[in-house]
C-alpha cells in the first residue's frame, strides 16, 4: 500500500474507522475528480433504522455499486470483499483511534450533516445513542480494525492501487498529488 497519489481509477472504496473522515474525504475527492460519490450508510437501513439481512445487503451493495465511475465510502469489513471486487482503487484512512471517537463524540452533540436513509427518522436521542456507541466500538477495535482491513485488501483486493493515509495533512497532501488543478482543502468537518 502506499501513501501518495500519482492518479485515482474510476471506481474508489473509500474505507477506515468509523470517524476517521470517509465521508469527508470522499466528497472532497469527488470535488477534485468528478467521480459521484456514493455513502454507503444511506443504504444500510430499511426504513424505521432496520437492518437488512446480510443477502439484502450484499445485494444492495451490487446494485448500486454496478456503474462505472463511483467513490464509495463505507467501513462495514463482514461486506469488503465484495466492494473490493469492484474497486480499482483503495483509500484506507487510518485516523487515530482516539481522534476518530472525538470525532464520533462529537457527533452524537450535533445535527447530521448530509441525507438520511430513506424512511430513518434523525432525532437527538438517535444520534447521542448510535454515535456513542460508536465510541465503545472504537475503543474495542482500536487495535485490530485497521489491521483486519489491510488483511482484507491484501487477499481480495490486490488488483487494486491501494493507499495508506494516517492523518488530516496525509489527506490533503493526498488530494494535491492528484492530476489536474489544485484539489480543495479537506474540510475540517467531524462527519464520516
Amino acid at each position: 500500500m502506499k501513501g501518495s497519489a500519482d492518479r485515482v481509477g474510476r471506481r474508489v472504496l473509500v474505507i477506515g474507522m468509523a470517524g476517521s473522515g470517509k465521508s469527508t474525504f470522499s466528497r472532497a475527492l469527488s470535488a477534485k475528480t468528478g467521480l459521484p460519490v456514493i455513502h454507503l450508510d444511506l443504504y444500510q437501513w430499511k426504513p424505521g433504522w432496520v437492518r437488512p439481512s446480510e443477502d439484502e445487503w450484499r445485494d444492495t451493495q451490487t446494485r448500486v455499486l454496478a456503474g462505472d465511475a463511483w467513490i464509495a465510502d463505507g467501513n462495514d469489513l463482514d461486506t469488503l470483499e465484495l466492494r473490493l471486487a469492484r474497486a480499482d482503487t483503495v483509500v484506507l484512512l487510518e485516523t487515530p483511534w482516539w481522534m476518530c471517537a472525538s470525532r464520533c463524540f462529537k457527533r452524537g452533540l450535533s445535527k447530521p450533516v448530509g441525507e438520511m436513509p430513506e424512511g430513518c427518522e434523525d432525532s437527538a436521542w438517535r444520534r447521542l445513542r448510535d454515535e456513542w456507541g460508536l465510541v465503545g466500538i472504537i475503543l474495542r477495535r482500536r487495535g485490530s480494525e485497521a489491521e483486519q482491513g489491510r488483511a482484507i485488501v491484501a487477499s481480495h483486493g490486490r488488483h487494486a492501487e491501494s493507499y495508506v493515509l494516517g492523518s488530516k495533512r496525509a489527506a490533503q497532501a493526498f488530494l494535491d498529488g492528484l492530476e489536474g488543478s489544485a484539489s480543495p482543502p479537506v474540510p475540517s468537518g467531524d462527519d464520516r
